[in-house]
Parts: structure tokens; C-alpha cells; sequence
């Protein structure tokens, strides 16, 4: 079986993904797999399902949707089998799985291989793992589960790796000579996350080599009067730098790499 989190929650047999029906069903699922194979007490999950009103018999309802959810894994696997995978620990629940069969770590897996390559200068190779990586996020994750603070957090801090990755494969889309192709797809994520310094910066740096060298002078200026207005606080010095060097027409611009490389 497989598992998917980069998205709505689903589980995958024989190559075909299929929806996990409830709520609180896919909220459980989703708590085990961010935690696997690790245990999640259930004081854990009596959060992540009912937050600070848990019904009076809260035990009583957190095994029948456990009870459930092991039912719905049989199903769908059509082997009585499956229902061994979600363990009872004492006073918590584990989920038996290998990491290759979630998304998440797979992406992890393809992230992790990419910016090795990229260390060591091969650059195809890195772009080539990013683009598989990226294929595996089907929506915001956990979409149709993320009610609990567990989730959520979890959410939060795997959106920051999916756009810090979107910035890794349009950089390096750059550096292959495709200025012009990730203009628009930068124009769109400096617009929806506007205080993430660095797709303006590679924003600036397409349109510099598109020959649009206004344009990225607006894109500055625009960015450093919200900054400005919004926050009282100036770009930072790797932005400003950028910017005197488009204004200077700094020939190192036009390089096979620039100072504007990978952020960790």
C-alpha cells in the first residue's frame, strides 16, 4: 500500500489512489503517517480530532474511529492483513509503514538527491530529480485533513520545502538558459508569496536576462516599497546588491551561474 499526504489523504493499491472517507478518519490516518513509524499518544489524537471539545466517552470514540479506519485499510487492500499495519501501543497508536511508501518522504527522497547534485555541479541531474519530486504534490497538503494542530503545523512546514524546491527547479531552469520560460511562473509566486525574497530576486534576474532590464528594476522597487511601507524595514543586502548590479549591467549576470545560488 501506499500512502499520499502532498494533497488530499489517499491510499494507493495497485497504482490507484483512493480517498479515505471521513473526516476524523483522515485526520487519524494523516497523524500516524506524519509521526510513522514512530508512536502518537492519544492525548495526541484527542487533539487532532476534537481539539479542545472532546466528546465526554473521548476513548471510546478514539478506538471506534481507529476500528474504522483499520476496516477502510482491509478494504481497500482486500487483505484482512492490512489491519495489522495500524498498532496498538499502551496508551497509543502507531502506523506500520515503510518510508518509501509515503509521498512525503519520496519527496524528501528526490529533494535530498537533487541538491546533492547540485553540490557536485550536475546540474541536469538536479533539475531532473526536482521535476520528479514536484510531480508528487497533487494539492496544498493535507487538504482535506488538516484540523488539528498537528497537521497544520506539519502543512506549514512542508509548504515552505515545496516552494523552497519551486525555487530550486526555476533557478536552475535559469542557469539551463530559459529565462523567458519562468518568467510568468515567478511573476506568480512573487505575487502570491510576496515577502519571499528569494523568486524576486530570481524574478529580477529572468527578466535582467529576457533583456526587460526595467521591468526588473520596477520588480525591485515595487518589492522595496512594500517592504518599506508594510514591514519599516529595507530588502536585504543580497537583494540591494542584485539590484545594483542589474543597474550596473554587471556582465556576471549573464554567466553560466551567478551569486544568486541555492538558499538552504
Amino acid at each position: 500500500m501506499k500512502f499520499r499526504i502532498l494533497g488530499v489523504v489517499a491510499v494507493g493499491v495497485d497504482g490507484t489512489f483512493h480517498a479515505v472517507p471521513g473526516l476524523r478518519q483522515r485526520c487519524l490516518l494523516a497523524s500516524l503517517l506524519i509521526q510513522a513509524p514512530a508512536v502518537v499518544p492519544v492525548s495526541t489524537l484527542y487533539a487532532e480530532l476534537w481539539g479542545e471539545n472532546p466528546p465526554a466517552t473521548v476513548e471510546n470514540a478514539l478506538q471506534a474511529h481507529v476500528s474504522r479506519l483499520r476496516r477502510t485499510l482491509v478494504r481497500m487492500a482486500g487483505d484482512p492483513a492490512a489491519a495489522d499495519m495500524l498498532r496498538t501501543r499502551g496508551s497509543a497508536y502507531s502506523l506500520d509503514v515503510e518510508p518509501e511508501d509515503v509521498d512525503l518522504h519520496r519527496f524528501r527522497d528526490f529533494l535530498g538527491r537533487s541538491r546533492r547534485a547540485m553540490a557536485e555541479g550536475e546540474m541536469g541531474s538536479a533539475a531532473e530529480l526536482l521535476d520528479k519530486g514536484l510531480q508528487l504534490w497533487q494539492d496544498p497538503s493535507l487538504r482535506d485533513a488538516a484540523i488539528g494542530p498537528l497537521c497544520r503545523s506539519a502543512a506549514m512546514e512542508w509548504e515552505e520545502e515545496y516552494l523552497s524546491a519551486q525555487e530550486d527547479a526555476l533557478w536552475l531552469r535559469l542557469l539551463a538558459g530559459e529565462p523567458v520560460r519562468v518568467v510568468g511562473e515567478l511573476k506568480r509566486m512573487s505575487a502570491a508569496y510576496p515577502w519571499r525574497e528569494r523568486s524576486i530576486e530570481l524574478l529580477m534576474l529572468a527578466l535582467y536576462r529576457s533583456g526587460r532590464q526595467a521591468e526588473a528594476v520596477g520588480v525591485y522597487n515595487d518589492a522595496r516599497s512594500r517592504l518599506v511601507d508594510e514591514l519599516g524595514m529595507e530588502p536585504s543586502p543580497h537583494l540591494r546588491g542584485l539590484f545594483r548590479k542589474i543597474l550596473n549591467q554587471d556582465p556576471g549576470l549573464h554567466g553560466a551561474a551567478t551569486s544568486l545560488s541555492r538558499t538552504a
